[in-house]
């Protein structure tokens, strides 16, 4: 048992946590003191993400919390722009268009399915404003 925690890396655990705890923290302050509607915080996250992505900045962040930036809606952009640009080296010009979505598939497929299993299981309410 002791093998298994020496090889544990608890400080990546710890930066993974709060960075991802940061960003989440972030998105509920955009939601409860501005008048951005989820939706449009889920936007400006892959938004920033991708832009973040691409330029090779977000790279940074990924490197240094791991799961902590990558599970987050901003880590989806930045796997679309990696995607893309990748696409782009390998395909030409197409490749910016179908690379990000192949780079993202699992997560997309992912967000489907369980999303479909949450509707099973749950009864929707309509708001009332």
């Amino acid at each position: 048992m002791s093998e298994f925690f020496s090889n544990i890396d608890f400080m990546q655990y710890l930066w993974c946590f709060i960075i991802g705890g940061v960003l989440c923290i972030i998105a509920q302050i955009l939601i409860d003191k501005t008048k951005l509607t989820p939706a449009r915080v889920l936007v400006l996250y892959v938004t920033v993400g991708t832009i973040l992505g691409g330029l090779g900045i977000y790279k940074y962040l990924v490197d240094f919390a791991g799961a902590g930036a990558t599970v987050p809606l901003t880590g989806f952009g930045y796997n679309l722009a990696k995607g893309a640009i990748e696409g782009v080296k390998e395909t030409g010009i197409i490749g910016a268009f179908t690379g990000g979505v192949k780079a993202a598939a699992g997560g997309i497929a992912a967000a489907i399915f369980f999303g479909y299993i949450a509707s099973l299981i749950s009864k929707p309410k309509i708001k009332k404003q």
